[in-house]
C-alpha cells in the first residue's frame, strides 16, 4: 500500500504578511498592558509622588524666585517625559519575559521578518506608553497648564516621538539579555542618570560649564525641552521668568530650534530601530 504524501506549504513572506505580523505584535502588546493593572498602577505612582509632593516641597523654596508660577508647572513636561520613559522600558524588558517563557522563539520562527516583530514591539511600546502619558496630560489642570487643544496634541506627538525612541533603545539591549535583573540593572544604569541630566527636575539656566555639556550630550534633553517648550508657550509669564525656567538647549550661544531637537530625537530612535532588527536578525 502506498503511503501518501501530504504536502506542506510555508507561506511566502511579504509585505501583507509584515504587516499583520507588526499590527498582532502590536495588539498583543496592548492587551497585555490592559491585563496588568498593578503595572498600570505603578507606573504612575512616582511621577505623581515626583510631581505633587517633591515639586510641591520645591515649589516652596523657589516661590520667591519665579512669581505668578506653580514649581510644579515648570515639573509637568519632566514628569510626562518619565512616566513615558518608564513605562516605554518595561514594555521593552517583555522581551527578555518572552524569551524565558519561550514566546520569543515561535515568534522568531514565524515566517515574516524579524524587523517586523522589532517594528511592531517598538511601536506597541510607543503607544502604550503614550497611553499611560495620556493620564498625566489629565492632570494637567491640577499644575496650571491650560487644557488648550493645539498643546495637548502637541504634547501627544511628543510623547509618541520619545516613546518610540527609548522603546527601540530598551529593545537593543533586550535583545541580548538573558534575563530580566540584567535588563533592569543595565536599563537604570543608563536611563536614570540621563533622566536627570535631561533638565526634567532643575531649568537649563545657570547651570556649570560640566553640568551644562552634560545635559547638552544627553539625547533626552531634547525629549524634554520640547514638551517645556510647548507648555510654556501657552503661559503667561514674564519674559526673566521663561528665561530662568525655560531657557531652552544652546550650542555654543544658540538656542537649538524645537524642531531639530524633535528631528534628532526622531534620528536617535530611527537609529537604534535599525541596530535592534540587526541584533534580533543574528538571534538564535
Amino acid at each position: 500500500m502506498a503511503t501518501e504524501v501530504v504536502s506542506v506549504r510555508v507561506p511566502l513572506r511579504g509585505t501583507g504578511h509584515n504587516l499583520r505580523a507588526i499590527k498582532v505584535v502590536l495588539h498583543r502588546e496592548m492587551l497585555r498592558f490592559l491585563n496588568d493593572r498593578t503595572r498600570m498602577a505603578s507606573m504612575l505612582v512616582q511621577p505623581v509622588l515626583w510631581l505633587f509632593i517633591m515639586g510641591t516641597g520645591l515649589g516652596t523654596l523657589v516661590q520667591g524666585s519665579i512669581p505668578g508660577v506653580d514649581f510644579r508647572t515648570f515639573m509637568y513636561p519632566g514628569m510626562i517625559s518619565m512616566t513615558v520613559i518608564m513605562t516605554a522600558m518595561f514594555s521593552a524588558g517583555s522581551i527578555v519575559w518572552d524569551r524565558e517563557f519561550g514566546f520569543l522563539r515561535e515568534m522568531l520562527v514565524a515566517p515574516v521578518g524579524r524587523g517586523a516583530i522589532v517594528i511592531g514591539k517598538c511601536l506597541g511600546g510607543a503607544v502604550v506608553a503614550t497611553g499611560q502619558g495620556v493620564i498625566i496630560l489629565a492632570l494637567a489642570g491640577l499644575v496650571g497648564v491650560p487644557y488648550d487643544p493645539v498643546l495637548m496634541l502637541t504634547l501627544l506627538g511628543e510623547m509618541f516621538l520619545a516613546a518610540f525612541t527609548i522603546t527601540a533603545f530598551g529593545t537593543t539591549f533586550a535583545a541580548r539579555m538573558k534575563n530580566m535583573q540584567s535588563f533592569f540593572g543595565m536599563m537604570q544604569m543608563a536611563i536614570m542618570p540621563m533622566m536627570f541630566l535631561s533638565g526634567a527636575m532643575f531649568p537649563l539656566a545657570g547651570l556649570p560649564s560640566w553640568l551644562h555639556v552634560l545635559t547638552t550630550i544627553n539625547p533626552l534633553t531634547y525629549a524634554v525641552d520640547p514638551m517645556r517648550q510647548a507648555v510654556f508657550g501657552h503661559l503667561d509669564v514674564t519674559p526673566e521668568v521663561n528665561a530662568m525656567l525655560n531657557p531652552g538647549v544652546h550650542w555654543f550661544g544658540w538656542q537649538v530650534p524645537v524642531a531639530l531637537e524633535l528631528g534628532m530625537v526622531a534620528l536617535v530612535g530611527a537609529a537604534f530601530l535599525g541596530v535592534a532588527i540587526a541584533q534580533f536578525r543574528r538571534t538564535d
